[in-house]
C-alpha cells in the first residue's frame, strides 16, 4: 500500500522550521524524496532544479508569500501542470477562494495529518 509513493518528488515550503521537518518526516517514511524551501524565492530555484511531482506551500511567509509562489509557479509552461498545495492555519473561505484563483489544486488546514498529506498526493499525483 505505502509502496504507491516510493520515489515521488514532493516539495514542502514553510517558513517554519517544525512544519518543514514534520512534513518531511512523514513523507520520506513512506519513501518520497522531499525537497524544503524555507520561502518562495528559495523554493523557485529549487522547483527548477528538482521538479518535483507536487509542492505543499505555506500561505504565510516572508519575501514572497504562498499566492505570490504559487502564481509564479504556474505562470511558469514546464510547471503549469504540477499539483500545489496550499499549507494555512486559517480555514477561510477567502484564503480558499484566493488559493483556487492563483492556480492551487487542494487547501489543507494546519495542523495538518499524515493521512491529509498522503491523501492529497494520491488525489493530485496518484490519479
Amino acid at each position: 500500500m505505502e509502496d504507491i509513493y516510493q520515489g515521488l518528488k514532493v516539495m514542502v515550503i514553510d517558513d517554519s522550521k517544525t512544519i518543514r521537518r514534520t512534513a518531511e518526516t512523514l513523507l520520506k517514511k513512506v519513501g518520497c524524496d522531499v525537497v524544503t524551501a524555507s520561502d518562495g524565492f528559495e523554493a523557485l530555484s529549487k522547483i527548477a532544479d528538482n521538479q518535483p511531482d507536487i509542492i505543499f506551500i505555506d500561505i504565510m511567509m516572508p519575501r514572497l508569500d504562498g499566492y505570490q509562489t504559487t502564481a509564479l509557479i504556474k505562470h511558469n509552461k514546464r510547471f503549469r501542470k504540477t499539483p500545489v498545495v496550499m499549507l494555512s492555519s486559517k480555514d477561510g473561505l477567502f484564503d480558499r477562494a484566493r488559493g483556487r484563483i492563483v492556480g492551487s489544486e487542494q487547501y489543507l488546514t494546519k495542523p495538518f495529518t499524515k493521512e491529509e498529506l498522503l491523501s492529497a498526493i494520491k488525489d493530485l499525483v496518484l490519479e
